[in-house]
């Protein structure tokens, strides 16, 4: 990815993607919820990261409204 900050709180995403080595980022062993990338302006979809933060509190909130 380009960008090293998160699309939906604009904070450092620590993606590490193609850094360490591939498939060495912590995104690779989580499921991302399909929703969540509806999140994710138009403009940064396939250039940033969505952060761990980000995704425990989509988890969190999509728990909710179960």
């Amino acid at each position: 990815m380009t960008e090293k900050n998160c699309p939906l709180c604009g904070e450092e995403n620590k993606c590490m993607a193609g850094i360490e080595g591939q498939n060495a980022c912590w995104c690779y062993i989580e499921k991302f919820p399909k929703g969540i990338f509806d999140l994710v302006p138009q403009e940064s979809k396939g250039k940033q990261c969505i952060c761990k933060n980000c995704l425990d509190t989509y988890r969190e909130e999509e728990g909710k409204t179960k």
